[in-house]
């Protein structure tokens, strides 16, 4: 994870040199997203920012985004945490996520070109390399890599946002499973959805995804009875 130089916190924002509370927006963002929070555990604000190597200032602004989101709570007023899953909030995370992404994944199947599925199909090799290795860091990440590729060919925005969200919702769980399972028996629909891309079948890439997401929550819904 990059943290932020000394130009960064110097010099004006560009579209190579984005602006400081921007950066430190998407680092935190990605420490709940790829699970390097744990769902309930604590953390000072003053921590959170000495973690990432940045100021008070652009923490506090990041942290009043991400709890708008639903990706972290304020504890009391120095403190906040990833929230954790809940039997009911599972319920309402998998009807949203199985009724927005598989229809994401259908309209970019409807507009994806061969170069296209092309790119999304090293995502999956290379992914498929972390789940074999044990990779859990590396799983996550080219799980969203594919999940997030694939929807943005959808030419959406309302959706693509509200998918966006409800993966900062999943994905510290995720982490979870994989801490507790390994990564041999994580789901992974992928290759299934490249071959239906590549016979130009979008309800089956939709199938597909649907898939993906059922299996990955039947396994949060496990860790969740087993404690």
């Amino acid at each position: 994870m990059a943290l932020l130089s000394n130009d960064q916190r110097s010099h004006p924002a560009s579209p190579t040199n984005p602006p400081a509370h921007q950066v430190v927006y998407r680092q935190i963002r990605e420490l709940v997203l790829y699970g390097e929070l744990v769902p309930g555990q604590a953390i000072t604000i003053q921590g959170l920012a000495g973690l990432i190597g940045s100021g008070i200032t652009p923490v506090r602004e990041a942290i009043r985004r991400l709890t708008a989101e639903g990706a972290l709570i304020a504890t009391d007023n120095r403190r906040v945490s990833v929230p954790e899953l809940s039997a009911k909030l599972l319920e309402e995370l998998s009807f949203a996520r199985l009724s927005i992404e598989p229809h994401l994944a259908k309209l970019a199947a409807q507009r994806i070109t061969p170069a296209q599925i092309d790119a999304l199909e090293q995502i999956d090799l290379l992914l498929d390399e972390a789940i074999e290795g044990g990779d859990v860091h590396g799983y996550l990440h080219l799980n969203y890599r594919f999940h997030r590729t694939l929807y943005s060919h959808s030419d959406t925005e309302i959706l693509l946002a509200m998918a966006d969200s409800l993966w900062l919702r999943a994905g510290p769980s995720l982490r979870v499973i994989c801490g507790r399972y390994g990564t041999l028996n994580l789901p992974d629909m992928h290759e299934e959805a490249v071959a239906a891309m590549r016979e130009n079948d979008p309800d089956a890439v939709a199938r597909a995804i649907h898939q993906d997401i059922e299996q990955g929550h039947h396994q949060i819904a496990r860790a969740l009875v087993e404690g």
